[in-house]
């Protein structure tokens, strides 16, 4: 079983930067794919940027360099560093975690990241 709780969302300027956090609790963060997806109201949830173990990293087409996503297996934490943020940003950002050996994936509450014009 894994817990994933995220943070750092908030409300943003255009144009400013935020910083999201997901920590997660139980066994195999440090093999596990972890991702962050986003979901904007009326929208499918789609994929913003996932991290292997490895450290290999994908990013959805929209990002274009602004976000980066990075972990770190001692705290059992990965972030999303999101800079140059636009209004179509908004959304509620989630944590997932795909585990190496498994049959589910987990999925944190989510938070809410809010840009103004």
């Amino acid at each position: 079983q894994v817990q994933l709780v995220e943070s750092g969302g908030g409300l943003v300027q255009a144009g400013g930067s935020l910083r999201l956090s997901c920590a997660a609790s139980g066994n195999g963060f440090s093999t596990s794919i972890m991702g962050w997806y986003r979901q904007a109201p009326g929208k499918q949830r789609e994929l913003v940027a996932v991290i292997t173990s490895a450290g290999v990293t994908n990013y959805g087409d929209f990002v274009k360099g602004r976000f980066t996503i990075f972990r770190d297996n001692a705290k059992y934490t990965v972030y999303l560093q999101m800079n140059s943020l636009e209004p179509e940003d908004t959304a509620i950002y989630y944590c997932k975690c795909t585990p190496k050996f498994g049959v589910y994936d987990y999925w944190g509450q989510g938070t809410q990241v809010t840009v103004s014009s």
